[in-house]
């Protein structure tokens, strides 16, 4: 049920040590205006209803189908939230849920932790947030990472997001770091928008240019690339992650967002001499993203051993982080929301591949019991629906 596509020994290693422990499922919402651009994402149909998928996948993953909720989810172009995948899992592992306002537009109506962020801005402007507010959420990640992991006994963090047009924002952090990303990300979209993001990220990274802070130098700290071209999720996760890795294993749970998260850990973890423990931390995703044809996601996260990381003035390479993927599938799926998984659309959110990885670490799942149980949530949520 789980394939790991990179640093396969570490791989097999991090899931011997956290088979049959009990994860622990933080998810990070945040918010950037990148997403509001026609076309951008397929997390919603129309930009109007990007504003509130964060706080509708918030609303059915702490309450579930049977919750009027006040942000329903919204209609996608195709297929169904990643959401169920994750609401199925925390519902039968009965794992705590802590959910964090990165940066939203408005409040999600879910008791959630807010970290005193705010939206981003469109990358393209080369001015996404003020760097007071990158430093106030890096700090509010540290913290946070330290608390969630002191409550974790023997077992693991999982860190998923919520952000619209965060694989173009991945793209930006990536690309700003010296990683070639450019026809290496994913997007929900079935064959993926490579040139729309990569002309908003070229936009972005040659705004810092013309202020003096050179891209791609040793020059441009990684914090400031986060406040220029960045999303508030990326550096909340990046410190979550750093600080939780020191006392736990950490389940990075997205696709290449979350590769972006791992290549800024390793850059703030440099520039600010943050101690982190790289082997207990792995990406978690899906099939649909690992082997999505428009993208090139392995690619990516083998290209993270090329980053410059300079310790003691010497230039070294980058971790390459693990990257694992759930083999859930849709193919016989009853439902046609499900099976557009297989066609391309949606791939993941929410922490949805890392939460299927869950199921079969902590409960021994295959895919019978969790396509069974992820169909379950859309009944009952069509009950609930219909009635």
């Amino acid at each position: 049920m789980i394939n790991i596509y990179t640093q396969i020994s570490q791989g097999e290693a991090w899931i011997a040590k956290y088979r049959d422990r009990l994860p622990v499922f933080a998810c990070v919402l945040g918010f950037t205006e990148t997403g509001l651009i026609p076309g951008i994402s397929a997390a919603g149909r129309t930009p109007e209803d990007r504003k509130y998928t964060a706080c509708a996948d918030a609303e059915f993953l702490y309450y579930g189908a049977e919750h009027q909720p006040q942000y329903p989810l919204p209609p996608l172009a195709a297929g169904a939230s990643p959401v169920l995948i994750s609401r199925a899992v925390v519902e039968a592992l009965q794992t705590p849920i802590y959910l964090f306002n990165a940066g939203l537009p408005q409040p999600p109506a879910v008791p959630i932790i807010d970290l005193g962020g705010f939206p981003a801005r469109c990358l393209s402007q080369g001015n996404a947030m003020e760097l007071a507010t990158v430093h106030h959420l890096l700090e509010q990640g540290l913290i946070w990472g330290s608390r969630l992991a002191a409550n974790i006994q023997q077992g693991y963090l999982i860190l998923g997001e919520c952000v619209v047009g965060g694989t173009t924002t991945a793209l930006a952090i990536l690309t700003g770091l010296g990683i070639p990303a450019a026809g290496k990300v994913n997007s929900s979209h079935p064959v993926c928008n490579h040139g729309q993001k990569s002309a908003l990220v070229q936009a972005g990274l040659e705004k810092i240019k013309a202020r003096g802070l050179e891209a791609n130098t040793d020059s441009l700290d990684p914090l400031q690339l986060v406040a220029a071209v960045g999303d508030p999720m990326q550096v909340v996760v990046a410190g979550m992650a750093i600080a939780a890795s020191r006392s736990c294993g950490v389940l990075l749970a997205g696709g290449t967002q979350m590769l972006a998260v791992y290549a800024l850990i390793q850059a703030i973890a440099q520039t600010y001499n943050l101690p982190w423990q790289p082997q207990e931390v792995v990406v978690g995703t899906t099939r649909w993203v690992a082997e999505d044809p428009t993208g090139g996601t392995v690619e990516l996260a083998l290209s993270l051993g090329n980053q410059d990381i300079i310790k003691a003035g010497e230039t070294l390479g980058g971790e390459i982080p693990p990257l694992l993927g759930t083999q859930l599938s849709f193919t016989d799926s009853l439902y046609p929301q499900l099976q557009a998984y297989e066609q391309g659309f949606v791939k993941e959110g929410m922490g949805a591949g890392g939460a299927a990885i869950a199921a079969y670490l902590s409960l021994g799942w295959q895919q019978p019991q969790l396509l069974a149980a992820i169909e379950k949530q859309l009944e009952r949520l069509s009950r609930f629906n219909n009635q």
